[in-house]
């Protein structure tokens, strides 16, 4: 879906955080993969994509997710719950990547075998705290960008960080390689979510 400049800024402006939805609601899993699909366009690190994303839509492990989800209500009530996870292995993404922009014909072929070699040499020699602060930072641009999106297509979101990270890793089998980062509940609002207010921008910019 796009979206005019106008109507982004509403979007933006409209967007709240709910955490009542109607149970009865529910979205297509073709359109959920629609709203990912145009999320995964958000900018990323050399464009190395470290993210990957669970759904949950199944009504039983959606009731398990909400006790490793501290018992929050919108976890069971939303139509899906969507784990955005940081890949903290993306160095395995390059060739991948640059091949593709290759193939494309957004690069030349020199170009991409420079990019891959500087690229994998870069990342693989950072260290797994550096790939990890790499990876969440990205999973954060990708999840604002889901929710916004979301709302644009008339549903509702809420991002949820309180959760059991090592319950839920345990759970669903999740190795190393990826960081759970963010639970964002989807759906339709039961009732709206609650206004809130912002620092005055003059309080937290500075112009240098």
């Amino acid at each position: 879906m796009i979206v005019s400049e106008q109507t982004l800024s509403s979007v933006i402006q409209e967007r709240r955080s709910v955490r009542k939805y109607d149970p009865s609601f529910k979205i297509s899993r073709d359109e959920i993969i629609d709203i990912l699909q145009e999320a995964t366009l958000a900018p990323s690190s050399n464009n190395l994509q470290p993210w990957k994303f669970l759904v949950f839509t199944d009504e039983e492990v959606k009731k398990e997710l909400r006790g490793i989800a501290f018992n929050q209500e919108q976890v069971e009530t939303a139509s899906a719950v969507i784990a955005v996870l940081g890949d903290a292995e993306m160095y395995h993404n390059i060739e991948d990547v640059y091949r593709s922009a290759y193939e494309a014909g957004y690069m030349e072929e020199k170009i991409m075998e420079r990019m891959i070699e500087n690229t994998s040499r870069t990342y693989q020699n950072a260290s797994h705290e550096v790939r990890e602060h790499i990876a969440t930072f990205d999973a954060g641009l990708v999840s604002m960008q889901l929710m916004l999106i979301a709302k644009a297509r008339g549903y509702d979101t809420v991002p949820m960080g309180g959760y059991n990270k090592e319950l839920f890793k345990e759970r669903f089998d999740i190795g190393d390689r990826y960081i759970p980062t963010i639970l964002i509940a989807l759906g339709k609002a039961a009732a709206p979510g609650r206004p809130t207010t912002r620092f005055p921008v003059g309080d937290v910019v500075e112009f240098i």
